[in-house]
């Protein structure tokens, strides 16, 4: 059973392409350790969508966001670059580069971004939510 607490982590990472891998294992153990299992698949591509991007895109470090709040899970990868992300869809590319986006609209309840900063850089935030409802 999900806590009705709310709890959030933040896993800093190095701008290295295996973190996408790092940021799914740790999101599904603290999901599972929340009881929140069945979110898991659906949160950990959006995730995977997330830093993927931020790490791709940008050449700096990033930053995985997970909040449980009034049963809603949020999402969140910060990276170092204060450009906007792309409308979902506008990198349409064969195969599988450009849908990040697109998948996230698609698949979460609620999605957006912000500009942010963090330790003096300036950056974005882009989130997204799930319900567990």
């Amino acid at each position: 059973m999900p806590s009705a607490d709310p709890w959030e982590y933040t896993l800093y990472i190095p701008n290295d392409l295996r973190a996408v891998t790092v940021a799914r294992r740790t999101l599904r153990l603290i999901l599972t350790m929340h009881g929140l299992i069945r979110l898991v698949d659906t949160a950990e591509l959006l995730a995977a969508e997330l830093v993927s991007n931020a790490v791709r895109h940008t050449k700096g470090p990033a930053a995985l966001r997970v909040r449980w709040s009034a049963g809603v899970l949020r999402i969140g990868a910060w990276d170092a670059d204060p450009e906007p992300p792309p409308p979902p869809g506008e990198l349409e590319v064969p195969g599988e580069e450009g849908r990040g986006l697109a998948l996230v609209a698609a698949c979460a309840d609620l999605w957006g971004w912000q500009p942010l900063a963090r330790h003096g850089n300036r950056g974005k935030y882009v989130w997204c939510e799930l319900s567990a409802a």
